[in-house]
């Protein structure tokens, strides 16, 4: 029983940090791509900066993607979100960072799962 633990528990760590790998090659590989658009928040308790990318692809189809910043961590997760996100979120996140960041992106989570609940 303890080998079925210990194998399950190698399986899911060699899993979890394959699915981090391929969002940190997904994140980096948006950032190369061009330069996004910034939105920092300075006095937010949640949000620092999200930043947001249009790519095309070969075949002239766009893709929209938000960066977040978290204030507590720094860290920088992806989200795959709509077309008019960007408007929506600069439209709000001077009133409430946090909170235009949960009606707006979000939303989004579990297009790439690269990101916490």
């Amino acid at each position: 029983m303890k080998k079925h633990i210990f194998i399950l528990a190698i399986i899911f760590s060699i899993l979890n940090s394959y699915s981090q790998s391929s969002c940190d090659d997904m994140l980096r590989m948006v950032e190369s791509q061009g330069y996004g658009t910034s939105y920092y928040s300075y006095d937010s308790d949640a949000i620092s900066e999200v930043t947001f990318y249009e790519i095309s692809d070969n075949n002239y189809n766009d893709y929209y993607f938000a960066i977040v910043r978290f204030t507590g961590s720094y860290e920088d997760y992806i989200y795959q979100v709509d077309s008019d996100t960007e408007f929506n979120y600069s439209m709000n996140y001077l009133i409430s960072a946090g909170e235009a960041f949960w009606d707006y992106i979000q939303p989004y989570n579990q297009n790439l799962n690269c990101a916490p609940n």
